[in-house]
């Protein structure tokens, strides 16, 4: 198994776990990515 393919599947689940947050919190997710990220 490639590294690239596990990112894949943890991201289809990290989705599968997103789809389940209100948009509102997942926005404060991302912000919060971005800060550490910049």
């Amino acid at each position: 198994m490639k590294i690239s393919q596990i990112r894949t599947l943890s991201a289809e689940r990290i989705g599968g776990c997103l789809s389940r947050v209100p948009l509102e919190v997942l926005d404060q997710v991302i912000e919060g990515l971005n800060e550490i990220i910049a």
